[in-house]
């Protein structure tokens, strides 16, 4: 079944392609990453959020050092089959920051503005 969604999908160059995790039940925006196929093969498959890190050139099943897993609800992808959109259940902070999202930077009255703190690792 896997293979036939990731058939339909358009990577790029590189073999990879966009995708944003946004929590199902509020719809905040998490955060932004890639996956390449083998990373929509298993997070399909398993029902576990996997990415290709671009940085470490490997599979990253999030939450495999953090704790702070992200649990498929629906993949969705967008009318030119090139970005994902993963609606996730996302346990603790989805930011390497530590802050709920990666999406804390703000430009508020021209200026760039810190609106989020990271959460307390009690």
């Amino acid at each position: 079944m896997s293979e036939k969604i990731i058939n339909e999908l358009k990577f790029g160059a590189d073999g990879l392609i966009p995708a944003i995790a946004q929590q199902h039940d509020t719809g905040e925006v998490l955060m932004l990453a890639w996956m390449n196929a083998e990373s929509i093969k298993e997070t399909l498959e398993t029902g576990r959020v996997y990415y290709w890190s671009r940085s470490r050139k490997s599979l990253w099943r999030k939450g495999e050092t953090s704790g702070h897993v992200q649990n498929l609800v629906e993949m969705r992808f967008d009318c030119d089959a090139d970005s994902v959109l993963l609606m996730v259940d996302q346990s603790g902070p989805a930011c390497h920051t530590m802050r709920h999202n990666c999406f804390y930077n703000a430009v508020r009255g021209g200026e760039m503005v810190v609106i989020a703190e990271p959460e307390d690792s009690d």
